[in-house]
């Protein structure tokens, strides 16, 4: 009997431990973005809405803080939250904060939107990267394909779908107070304990009663992972870090043993590659960038008078073109980022492989074979050895012709640890 209790109160503590560890059915998980919408932040979003539902959360609040984003990003966060069994609520928040762009679509999405007091929602015309306006008839497309995505997600929740297709259109922008009055979020709340308090007991089409009284929050945060891919998952910083790390690799292979440059560029091409995982990547676009790799260091080789430059420098162009295969201008490389980073790698490359090549043409300077051509002084006459005096060293020699002291001899060859001269001038001696 006492094994029985003993067992049953260590199985209650056990059960304990685990819930305060990783989360108890019933609890209120908390994701917070506070950055600009990313593969990143499309990962911890996704991550986020699994171990909540892994561990029987009651819903899911993402307190978003965002200026925009990726469009790519932002349909696969929207595509998660829509397939999410658990309610998900988002809230933008805390003041101050806003959802544009990108976050208007994120809002839209979501089972309850809600807005803290002074934040703000929408502006959400689609820009290029860098910012720059889309024009023309890449402009109406782009903007089309949004709308029809935003009125179609907002139709789902019951939202006011035309003040969203005016987000995208004309970038309207409504306050808190504004959005609820206009049917683009259910309510305004306080703090994340008066959402909690507002949504109790909401009911949801398909996912039952929000039932959270005595519910925890638990915030997830991001991991080391997220963070870094957050940081360096934009096309350009990608592309930057491919072309850095190519560098490093290059000069290294150019001149072995100088460490530094091997060791940034290894770093800085497994980051590109855990970046580029992320993105629309074509990979034509990478086959031709390593080919200009190739034929940079041929260049060194080989005797081509340029032409492996510039087909390397072309084949580097036209690679850095056909990287990123999306269709929305932010998912592409901006011109101001590819044009100057294609200018000054091939021109780097260039001048190392003319360096190298150059090096290779020159006499040797040190050694054996720097001392072939060399002029030095007969020490102990040469009839057909004895010594000489060249590059500040007494070394035996031979000649062919006799020679006396003093006499000026010419360096022909260097056979182990003997010099076979030759004279400068007519010193012969005479017999």
């Amino acid at each position: 009997m006492k094994i029985r209790v003993a067992a049953n109160a260590f199985a209650i503590l056990l059960a304990i431990g685990i819930s305060q560890a990783f989360g108890a059915a019933g609890d209120v998980y908390i994701l917070r973005v506070s950055d600009a919408i990313s593969p990143g932040t499309a990962e911890f979003i996704h991550t986020g809405l699994k171990k909540a539902e892994t561990d029987g959360a009651a819903c899911v609040i993402i307190e978003l803080d965002t200026p925009g984003g990726l469009a790519e990003s932002m349909r696969t966060i929207v595509q998660d939250l829509l397939a999410c069994p658990l309610p998900v609520v988002v809230y933008v928040a805390p003041g101050g904060a806003r959802a544009a762009s990108a976050g208007v679509m994120i809002t839209m999405a979501a089972d309850i939107a809600a807005m803290a007091p002074s934040t703000n929602i929408g502006a959400a015309h689609p820009v290029g990267a860098g910012g720059q306006t889309i024009e023309g008839k890449l402009s109406d497309k782009v903007v089309n394909d949004m709308v029809a995505h935003a009125r179609s997600v907002a139709e789902r929740r019951g939202r006011n779908a035309a003040w969203v297709e005016k987000a995208i259109r004309e970038s309207v922008s409504a306050t808190e107070t504004e959005a609820l009055k206009e049917g683009v979020i259910e309510l305004v709340a306080q703090d994340i304990d008066d959402l909690i308090r507002q949504i109790n007991g909401r009911q949801l089409a398909g996912k039952g009663t929000l039932e959270l009284g005595r519910s925890r929050q638990i915030v997830i945060e991001e991991g080391l992972r997220t963070k870094i891919l957050r940081a360096i998952s934009n096309p350009n910083i990608a592309y930057l870090l491919l072309m850095i790390g190519l560098a490093g690799l290059y000069f290294e292979l150019a001149h072995p043993g100088a460490v530094f440059p091997g060791v940034v560029g290894g770093i800085c091409l497994v980051l590109a590659f855990f970046a580029l995982q992320t993105l629309p990547v074509n990979y034509a676009g990478i086959l031709l960038i390593a080919l200009s790799v190739i034929f940079f260091i041929l260049e060194m080789k080989l005797t081509s008078y340029g032409l492996l430059s510039v087909a390397g420098t072309i084949s580097l162009l036209l690679g850095s073109l056909m990287l990123f295969e999306s269709e929305a201008p932010e998912g592409r490389l901006a011109w101001q980022v590819l044009l100057p980073t294609l200018l000054g790698i091939s021109a780097f490359f260039t001048a190392v492989a003319w360096v190298v090549f150059r090096a290779q043409l020159s006499k040797p300077k040190t050694g054996s074979a720097g001392l072939v051509g060399e002029i030095g002084l007969v020490k102990k006459a040469l009839d057909p050895e004895g010594k000489v005096f060249v590059h500040g060293e007494l070394w035996n020699a031979v000649s062919r012709t006799p020679l006396k002291d003093g006499a000026r001899v010419r360096v022909v060859k260097v056979t182990g640890l003997k010099l076979d001269v030759e004279p400068v001038e007519s010193d012969r001696v005479r017999s």
